[in-house]
């Protein structure tokens, strides 16, 4: 995934018992369908560059399978580690926080979540049975990815929709190509699993 053109739309497969979704570039062209396992102890997510699974370009899979700050190691299609993004375990208990590593090994971003009071009243009212209809054109969670000081490179936010099943990726500075890559991979995983806590 290399020079994407912004924004990246994230769909959720509704059709499916999979975990799946598809990404799309600004011109509406297919940059990645991600999958997935089910019914794995350990997560195991493979990134193919269309719906039809013609060729896998990454691997996700988490570094330990029990654990508030387990990492999830990205692999591209020759094998070779291009980063990782973990979770910050009791940071992330009632916002979300993760961090994105380098092929070094080396912090490089935070994602934080923006808002703990949206996730709370989407929680909150997805228990309702009528209400829980409206959640998803109700709240709208998003995500800032940010450096060591502060400053926001990329935004993710959920969309407007029926099954809050729409997420938009959209880039605020520029940023390596490298980092780019990282960064799109790193919130895929975290969409992931933060879609699955609700």
């Amino acid at each position: 995934m290399k020079n994407l053109n912004f924004p990246i739309k994230l769909t959720f497969n509704i059709s499916t018992l999979a975990n799946d979704f598809t990404a799309q570039d600004a011109n509406g062209q297919t940059v990645a369908y991600v999958k997935q396992k089910l019914f794995k102890l350990k997560e195991d997510i493979t990134v193919y560059d269309n719906e039809n699974k013609t060729a896998i370009n990454y691997k996700i899979k988490a570094d330990k399978w029990i654990d508030f700050s387990t990492a999830y190691s990205i692999t591209n299609n020759r094998g070779k580690e291009i980063g990782k993004v973990a979770r910050k375990g009791w940071a992330s208990m009632w916002k979300a926080h993760y961090e994105l590593i380098d092929q070094f090994q080396r912090p490089q971003y935070h994602i934080r979540e923006e808002s703990v009071w949206v996730r709370f009243f989407d929680s909150l009212l997805g228990q309702i049975p009528i209400l829980s209809l409206l959640t998803g054109y109700l709240f709208h969670a998003s995500y800032l990815v940010t450096n060591d000081v502060g400053e926001v490179f990329v935004k993710l936010k959920k969309e407007p929709s029926l099954f809050g099943n729409k997420f938009e990726i959209i880039k605020l500075k520029e940023m390596d190509i490298d980092d780019d890559e990282r960064i799109i991979l790193g919130l895929m995983m975290m969409i992931l699993l933060e879609k699955r806590r609700g």
